[in-house]
């Protein structure tokens, strides 16, 4: 079962929800917001897949500039990013999904296809 983490107002997530539901992929939706993962979840999806920390913000989101998120990122430790992207889902890129040691980070519809139909 996929965990899916989306914003509920986001046009992209919406997208990549109705991709999984018409090629009958089953998910469990959760609010990025409201269900934030915990420093230790967002530990477990770094350690299961081999996805890059940085790929995990949303660097396009308004939180992320008002918080100088561009400047600073190089001089954080992973530890301090984990620390972040646990207290503000919006820091987070959406959709996101995890199943065991695979995740896809927003929507790409080839990516969703390569890792979720295969």
């Amino acid at each position: 079962m996929i965990k899916f983490y989306q914003y509920p107002n986001c046009t992209t997530c919406k997208k990549a929800a109705k991709f999984l539901q018409d090629y009958g992929v089953s998910f469990e939706p959760s609010d990025i917001v409201q269900h934030t993962p915990t420093k230790n979840e967002f530990k477990e999806i770094l350690e299961a897949t081999d996805i890059d920390i940085n790929k995990l913000f949303n660097t396009h989101g308004a939180k992320y500039r008002e918080l100088g998120l561009k400047d600073k990122m190089s001089d954080l430790t992973n530890d301090e990013k984990l620390d972040l992207l646990s207290t503000n889902g919006m820091l987070v890129k959406r959709p996101l999904a995890i199943s065991g040691d695979k995740v896809t980070v927003g929507f790409k519809e080839d990516q969703y296809k390569e890792t979720w139909l295969s």
